[in-house]
């Protein structure tokens, strides 16, 4: 197990809530565990899916796995899951939160002007022109 994998008291906690391994038809798939472990490692380090190193198994294995669950409502359930274990043990300080802002990012154009005004910040309010020499 490296730094970071689920250990084997949140893997239990996590296997119930999972599709099962074995899908109907087809080949089975890659074990959820690894996989799991394959997004972790992704949302830790901030790397490229490409990057994946290979004891997680195929890059494109791990990464369509995350968004299939993803657009599946997976992950919304699991966190709605582990929240209400959490807050029926107590666990849970819902008055407090916490928002990391060096993750939310602007758009490149949202630099605080209003819409359709241009400003001129030499010009001084109560004339009606700019300045007169450069």
């Amino acid at each position: 197990m490296g730094r970071g994998d689920l250990t084997d008291d949140q893997w239990r906690r996590l296997r119930p809530l999972l599709p099962p391994q074995k899908p109907a038809t087809g080949r089975p798939s890659k074990d959820h565990r690894t996989v799991i472990n394959g997004i972790l490692w992704i949302l830790r380090t901030g790397a490229p899916w490409r990057d994946l190193p290979e004891r997680f198994g195929r890059w494109a294995t791990v990464a369509s796995r995350f968004y299939r669950w993803r657009k599946q409502g997976l992950w919304d359930r699991l966190l709605a899951e582990v929240q209400r274990e959490a807050d029926a043990l107590g666990q849970l300080e819902w008055e407090v939160h916490y928002v990391d802002g060096t993750n939310v990012r602007a758009h490149q154009h949202a630099a605080g002007a209003k819409r359709g005004r241009a400003i001129r910040r030499w010009a001084v309010p109560g004339e009606g022109s700019g300045p007169k020499s450069t």
